[in-house]
């Protein structure tokens, strides 16, 4: 098997990995969410949680689906147009990775991990 058609193997079963990853963090997350709904019957007390176990996992996915963007275009076919598409794709994924991420701490990723929500500890 020629090196080109293994790279081009491998950056699809990235992405197969980061569209499993996501589908099995969603499920996951949602069967959790609900056997915590099941035993408390309080939907706000759990929906956070909810929130950030399937922000986790589209974030992780995102991540495997660059990595094998990544590969296919460097690795495959490093031409100018396909440099380019593969930037506009790693922005688009970066800004969806960094407004996740945002919304699952409360704070830029680059801040450190004082208190969330800008609140000052009490002296």
């Amino acid at each position: 098997m020629p090196t080109r058609e293994i790279i081009q193997h491998v950056g699809t079963l990235l992405d197969l990995a980061g569209v499993l990853v996501i589908a099995v963090g969603v499920a996951v997350a949602t069967v959790v969410f609900g056997l915590r709904w099941w035993r408390t019957h309080q939907v706000v007390e759990h929906y956070r949680s909810y929130r950030q176990g399937v922000g986790r996992a589209i974030l992780l996915g995102l991540e495997l689906l660059v990595a094998g963007d990544i590969i296919r275009t460097v690795a495959v076919s490093p031409t100018f147009t396909s440099v380019g598409v593969l930037a506009l794709i790693v922005a688009v994924r970066t800004f969806l990775s960094v407004s996740l991420q945002v919304e699952l701490d409360g704070r830029w990723p680059w801040q450190g991990k004082g208190p969330v929500g800008g609140a000052r500890p009490e002296s």
